[in-house]
């Protein structure tokens, strides 16, 4: 009876005396009080063995309610030790070792031109949290990074925080990711949307989710995934990871949708071009390309000819950024009338950038396999576009030109809008559709080759 009491005694003291201990401490006391290894723990709690060392040695100071539910019934806490878990855990949710701590996306290399518009809707949809998926999607080059660089800081200076991870391969367009325990987390629950992490004999699936989630709690943030693969990660771990985030919002720059429920697919479109015979200063892809210019030939400036082939460049280009500023870099071998002559005998020939060197991305390659991943009939629909010299064209015109129904001819347009060849104007309640120039040019014979295989 003794005995009894004095455990009872001993139980009592922890549980009311240890209020202001540290989170870890107290879940350590309790396991060692009823003799518990931190493996068995992790068994009867369904908590992996990882996390509870994170909680214990403080590595972990914003654990999910849920977590500190399935800790309490696993210790076989009372209601007043329950009590005091529960205030030590969210006295550390409170303490600012959370979301405000966490590193700031990366800062841009070079200004915004031209996307305000499409930065506001994306900002505002994520800092609402109306899309908990944004996958942004465009032709290579077209400046997909660069438009998730400019939401980021935005949000970021809302006060969201913003954790970056960029996959191998993708062109930096901006300075480093900063490092640490969040990038660490980062990637493995990255890794863990993919499998592809090696498995661990303590780890159970969707722990690297669980333990991002015990850093950032139930608070809103931003998770960037630049460059993203074109297969899908596993459904289940991305719900998986979505669940045990509640306030997580990803936005993904990829070549192409996820196609998973709840995907917010935003089509990114090359830039605004000047009208036909306009050399409009305001027009973004013409202020892109004129700073481009800049940067290879710091002393230029423009006359009135210069500025009319500057605006042909842009159109010839179809105002894609990357492909305006491979060009500009021709003119440290050639100028502007010669630049525009070579364009217009053979565009593919300088979409590659002058200096691009071993691991550079290549335009034409990347436009090429892109062709390539098309559905059949998407591909051999667009071979036939290219064949025609239509400017452009309507729904209706496609199933005239195929003899399919609408519903059809809907669906294979929607593939070549997403695989970014073809560009859409929605003007005086019509929608009119074009193939760009430089699909025309880059891939037009090698489709219809394709096509006709």
């Amino acid at each position: 009876m003794n005995g009894h009491m004095t455990a009872h005694t001993n139980v009592q003291h922890l549980s009311t005396d240890s209020a202001a201990a540290p989170l870890g401490s107290l879940i350590r006391a309790h396991r060692l009080r009823i003799g518990l290894t931190q493996r068995e723990l992790a068994d009867l709690s369904t908590i992996s063995v990882r996390a509870i060392r994170d909680l214990e040695q403080g590595k972990a100071r914003r654990p999910r309610p849920d977590t500190v539910r399935l800790m309490a019934d696993a210790l076989r806490l009372g209601p007043r030790a329950r009590s005091v878990l529960e205030a030590a855990a969210h006295q550390g949710r409170a303490t600012g070792h959370g979301p405000a701590e966490l590193p700031a996306p990366p800062a841009a290399l070079h200004p915004l031109v031209g996307r305000d518009p499409e930065a506001t809707v994306l900002a505002g949809e994520l800092t609402s949290g109306t899309e908990r998926l944004v996958n942004v999607v465009g032709l290579t080059g077209v400046g997909k990074t660069r438009l998730a660089l400019e939401v980021a800081a935005r949000l970021h200076a809302t006060g969201l925080p913003v954790l970056w991870h960029a996959f191998p391969g993708v062109a930096a367009d901006h300075l480093g990711c900063a490092g640490g325990e969040p990038a660490a987390r980062v990637a493995a629950a990255v890794a863990e949307l993919w499998a592809v992490a090696p498995g661990r004999p303590d780890e159970v699936p969707g722990a690297a989710a669980g333990r991002l989630a015990e850093l950032l709690g139930d608070q809103p943030a931003l998770l960037v995934l630049d460059g993203a693969p074109a297969g899908a990660p596993r459904s289940d771990r991305l719900t998986g990871l979505l669940r045990a985030c509640p306030g997580l919002r990803l936005l993904v720059t990829s070549d192409q949708p996820w196609d998973v429920p709840g995907e917010r697919i935003f089509l990114l479109s090359p830039l605004e071009v000047p009208g036909e015979g306009s050399v409009d200063p305001a027009a973004a892809a013409l202020r892109v390309f004129l700073g481009q210019v800049r940067r290879v030939r710091p002393e230029f400036v423009p006359a009135r000819a210069d500025l009319e082939r500057a605006a042909w460049i842009c159109r010839r280009l179809d105002g894609h950024p990357g492909a305006l500023a491979a060009a500009a870099s021709w003119l440290v071998v050639c100028d502007l009338a010669a630049l525009c002559h070579s364009l217009d005998a053979d565009p593919v020939a300088l979409l590659d950038h002058l200096g691009a060197g071993a691991g550079a991305e290549r335009f034409r390659a990347a436009l090429r396999e892109r062709m390539e991943r098309l559905p059949h009939g998407a591909r051999e629909l667009l071979a036939a576009l290219c064949d025609r010299s239509w400017e452009e064209f309507a729904l209706a015109d496609l199933t005239a030109l195929t003899g399919l129904g609408l519903a059809e001819c809907g669906r294979m347009l929607r593939e070549l809008l997403i695989s970014g060849t073809v560009r859409a104007a929605h003007e005086d309640g019509s929608s009119r559709f074009r193939v760009l120039g430089l699909v025309r040019a880059a891939c037009g014979a090698g489709l219809a080759a394709a096509a006709g295989a």
